[in-house]
């Protein structure tokens, strides 16, 4: 098993870094927006953040997925299906932005809780953009362009912060500043990546080819909507039930908790190849169990971490109104963890090809959602809203056990996992309840309830006598360094041989990602 965990964690660092990068930047200029912002303006932009992404996925019609499937098949042209593709959403997403532009009033309303018509034509107009910079950029993952992909993402980046930053700061705009600065450093990017790919690109589409990519992607829309609704309709609720100062409170214990998304990124782009690579299933389902232990176990270190130092993260990185986010970056820390968790199942159900599995256990997921926040955001506030995240998708991970399980059962290791995640309960207790959360002695106390958690697996005896081995040979740095080049020079052997691993990644995966990127 060490072998695979090894290649799971050292691959997809190329689209990884574009996301890190972003989600850090996102991070490091809390301190100026907060300070600029009231958490009611702060709010409405993250809402309509959200729902930008929200909209995208309906007007999109599943084409950026089916491009993923129908690019490869040895039966379609390539540049056919990419210049049908950006036909289709071009029109797709200009043709949206009009309908909703004279309606921009009441959309603002149906989302706010309040009427902001400039705002909202923002967002109409940001939605046009969205659309499209993503599916140019797909265009790179399809060519296997990561350098390209990571500097246009880079740039878009490092020209947005100066200009949001004039707009918000300098120009005083509030909201509509943090909304313009993201979305029309992107109209800019979206006419250079045009005028980029311009010769794979057509205003009209293919329409026989659109009819075969339509009837695979259109059946994709429902699930990943109702997926991406997890982490966008509790805003919506708190923004008409509390108030958008709430809202942006609730923002910002997501901000906070962008180290558990950084994490979950990496390992959604290194799981799938290495998952769809193992042809033996016997051995998949060794490996998926390990893999998902492993995995469970750095992600209950890093939520002990956060949870236990989430108000001096906030008082740092938030002014002090916004103190009010501390009770919720917990668990939503944990909330975004089970997403993870959630994708793996998805992977392989992904293996067996019966995805259709996916839209009833998200639709419950949603469901469940908007039960529980209108039931405890009027007792517990946007902590209600966090603890119905979890909930939510406690039930979606249930529903895709029990799918997975009886189309592909995996041998996991329950009593590890309970070890594993019990030492971490046990742990944010004891500081939640007994530690207080201000001064440098109580977070000292906290730091070492941290460190104390892979000794907690430790007294659990939660390691394997093979485990045990390895955990020797990682406090030895030249070790670990001659091991890892030795897997490389391996890595090299093997592709020059033509041993290269499949990369069977499934598109409502795929995109799945892409959102997650856009949510931050």
């Amino acid at each position: 098993m060490s072998g695979y965990l090894r290649r799971l964690a050292s691959t997809g660092a190329a689209y990884t870094a574009a996301s890190i990068f972003s989600k850090v930047i996102a991070v490091a200029l809390l301190p100026l927006y907060t300070r600029y912002l009231t958490p009611a303006d702060y709010g409405a932009a993250e809402v309509m953040f959200a729902a930008v992404v929200a909209a995208s996925i309906v007007i999109r019609l599943g084409v950026v997925e089916a491009l993923l499937r129908f690019y490869y098949k040895t039966d379609e042209q390539p540049d056919r299906v990419v210049a049908t593709s950006f036909a289709t959403l071009f029109w797709a997403g200009t043709i949206a932005a009009l309908v909703l532009l004279p309606f921009a009033g009441p959309v603002s309303e149906l989302l706010l809780g309040v009427s902001d018509p400039a705002l909202a034509r923002v967002a109409i107009g940001g939605l046009w953009v969205l659309t499209l910079s993503e599916y140019l950029l797909t265009v790179f993952r399809l060519d296997e362009r990561a350098r390209a992909f990571f500097a246009f993402t880079l740039a878009s980046v490092l020209v947005t912060i100066p200009v949001t930053i004039g707009l918000v700061v300098v120009a005083d705009l509030g909201a509509i500043g943090l909304l313009l600065g993201s979305y029309g450093t992107g109209f800019v990017f979206v006419l250079v990546l045009i005028a980029y790919h311009r010769h794979r690109l057509a205003l009209r589409p293919d329409r026989a080819l659109l009819g075969r990519m339509m009837r695979f992607g259109v059946p994709t829309m429902p699930a990943e909507l109702s997926l991406y609704s997890l982490s966008f309709i509790d805003r919506i609720l708190i923004a008409r039930m509390l108030g958008l100062a709430e809202a942006g409170l609730y923002s910002l214990a997501i901000k906070v908790a962008q180290a558990v998304n950084v994490l979950v990124r990496g390992f959604q782009l290194a799981f799938p190849p290495l998952a769809y690579s193992i042809t033996d299933d016997d051995e998949a389902r060794r490996a998926y169990s390990a893999v998902v232990t492993w995995f469970v176990v750095l992600m209950a270190f890093v939520i002990t971490a956060i949870w236990l130092t989430a108000p001096w993260i906030v008082r740092i990185f938030a002014a002090p109104e916004f103190y009010g986010a501390v009770d919720a970056v917990g668990p939503v820390s944990a909330g975004t963890a089970l997403y993870a968790i959630y994708m793996v199942l998805l992977v392989v159900l992904g293996r067996t090809g019966r995805t259709e599995f996916n839209f009833p256990a998200t639709l419950a997921g949603v469901l469940t959602n908007v039960v529980l926040n209108v039931l405890l955001l009027p007792v517990w506030g946007i902590v209600g809203a966090a603890v119905s995240l979890v909930a939510s998708y406690l039930v979606v991970l249930v529903l895709m056990y029990v799918f997975t399980q009886r189309l592909f059962p995996v041998p996991y290791e329950w009593v590890r996992l309970a070890k594993a995640v019990g030492a971490a309960a046990v742990l944010i207790a004891f500081g939640e309840v007994l530690v207080p959360d201000d001064g440098f002695g109580p977070l000292a106390i906290r730091l070492l309830l941290v460190a104390a958690f892979p000794a907690a697996l430790l007294v659990t005896a939660f390691f394997s006598p093979s485990e045990k081995r390895y955990l020797l040979i990682m406090a030895n740095p030249n070790e670990v360094y001659a091991r890892i080049r030795a897997a490389r020079e391996k890595e090299k052997t093997d592709l020059e041989q033509g041993v290269a691993d499949e990369r069977g990644l499934a598109e409502v995966y795929e995109v799945e990602q892409m959102n997650e990127d856009l949510r931050s």
